[in-house]
């Protein structure tokens, strides 16, 4: 089994004054030849966006991107003609394929939101874009895994142009669990979005991160209450 530690304190740092960003992989001025991806999974960014203030309009073409809100809502506009506002247990996909263009904006005037912005590759080049939101209820993750990005859009999750499945678990101190890695040749990326979990002999803390590669299943026991995210992408 091999594994890859991301400390939370050791991410990329952008301030922009209306954004605050911390990037586990190189992406935009943070370049780190030894953090460029896991296997297909290239960005994931935890942004602050001040309120009324985001991201203006501009182009994506051949990546799937997955935003999730974790405080406040994003209101978010692009060329397929969707205007949405994505809240707190939504989750966002686009697969960007022959090319788009779109806009992602804090929706409120007060309050700050605060998000993760996803980037993995596409199975498929080229597809025509296509776009996709849910919402998923928190009851129906407690001390299990509930799945919010899938390859099949039959599956419940959002549906994604890779072989590649994103969970949410919420667990309460003490709770154990194992993890199924769904398919030959991939990989899972655990990322803490609270609390902190014991896990492959490592202890992780909120927005730390650790990829597993060459397992088939990873157990792991939260140590405090805890919201863990597990991105199983290929690797191989």
């Amino acid at each position: 089994m091999k594994k890859t530690l991301h400390k939370a304190d050791t991410r990329g740092v952008a301030e922009r004054g209306w954004l605050s960003s911390r990037q586990t992989f190189s992406f935009a001025d943070y370049r780190n030849p030894e953090r460029m991806q896991f296997g297909l999974l290239r960005v994931i960014n935890d942004d602050v966006v001040q309120p009324s203030m985001g991201f203006g309009t501009h182009p994506h073409e051949n990546m799937e991107i997955i935003s999730i809100p974790i405080t406040g809502e994003l209101r978010h506009h692009d060329s397929m003609g969707n205007t949405q506002h994505i809240k707190v247990g939504e989750v966002q996909i686009m697969s960007a394929g022959t090319g788009l263009t779109h806009s992602e904006y804090n929706a409120s005037d007060s309050e700050v939101v605060n998000f993760l912005q996803i980037w993995v590759f596409p199975k498929e080049p080229d597809i025509e874009p296509r776009y996709d939101q849910k919402l998923f209820s928190r009851d129906q993750r407690q001390g299990q895994f509930q799945n919010i990005v899938a390859p099949d859009q039959n599956a419940g999750g959002v549906w994604i142009n890779q072989d590649a499945w994103f969970w949410l678990g919420d667990y309460k101190a003490g709770q154990s669990d194992t993890y199924t890695i769904k398919r030959s040749g991939n990989g899972a990326y655990f990322f803490v979005l609270e609390g902190s979990v014991a896990l492959a002999s490592e202890q992780l803390g909120s927005r730390d991160g650790l990829g597993i590669e060459g397992a088939t299943s990873v157990g792991f026991e939260a140590t405090e209450d805890c919201q863990l995210l597990v991105m199983d992408v290929p690797v191989q």
